[in-house]
């Protein structure tokens, strides 16, 4: 039997790589023959992974009709044997999996009390200050806890870009900013303000409401909100 050869994508020309081109302009901008092409990774002896992605886009009408191929249908397809059918099953209900998914929520903001004595319990005894944003939806559901810094809380360790780069990729409608103070005494330092402020005005431009700035101490905390240091609205 004679082995058959196997054409890789990196062996097409440069400037059609369908891996290359999701990198740079994004698989949103791929063709429905480019995406297959990745899964399937490799043609045959006479036909690269391209043509084969091709063929196998036109013995089926519609990629709905996916949905229920079987695998025997799928090595009808020349270039595409067993394993290649095995993996596009496996992607086809992988991505059915994530459309079935519903975005993580982990409870509703009904005060700054109630998120104070939440993050009392994680932060109070760090010997370094924690950062620590709390990503909300529409209905005040918190959708992600992320701790976004670790250090002093100044313009060179916290940028508001990084903050507003994980709301936006959220899709968060507003945040909740939290940090501890290892000495416990939950009083703002000008550092505090002065970044609370920039962030208030950052979130006012891009539409990401910036609700509270909490600081966490020995058992007790501030609400820069409910102390006045926000901007008026």
């Amino acid at each position: 039997m004679i082995k058959e050869e196997k054409l890789f994508i990196r062996e097409m020309p440069e400037d059609c790589l369908p891996r290359e081109r999701l990198e740079v302009v994004g698989e949103k901008a791929l063709s429905n023959q480019e995406l297959l092409a990745i899964l399937l990774r490799t043609g045959s002896k006479d036909t690269n992974v391209m043509e084969v992605a091709s063929k196998f886009l036109n013995y089926f009408n519609h990629l709905y009709e996916l949905k229920n191929a079987t695998l025997n249908e799928m090595m009808e397809i020349k270039g595409i044997g067993r394993i290649k059918a095995i993996e596009v099953r496996a992607a086809i209900e992988f991505g059915y999996r994530i459309q079935q998914s519903t975005q993580l929520k982990f409870g509703k903001v009904s005060s700054s009390y109630q998120i104070a004595q939440n993050l009392i319990y994680e932060l109070q005894d760090f010997q370094q200050e924690h950062l620590v944003c709390l990503y909300l939806n529409t209905k005040n559901e918190v959708i992600k806890q992320e701790t976004v810094f670790k250090g002093s809380l100044n313009q060179s360790v916290a940028h508001p870009r990084e903050i507003f780069r994980s709301a936006v990729k959220y899709s968060a409608a507003r945040l909740i900013l939290a940090h501890n103070h290892p000495s416990g005494n939950p009083t703002p330092s000008k550092s505090d303000i002065h970044f609370t402020q920039r962030m208030q005005e950052c979130g006012k431009m891009m539409g990401i409401e910036v609700l509270d700035h909490i600081i966490i101490g020995e058992q007790v905390y501030t609400s820069m909100r409910e102390e006045n240091f926000f901007s008026a609205d």
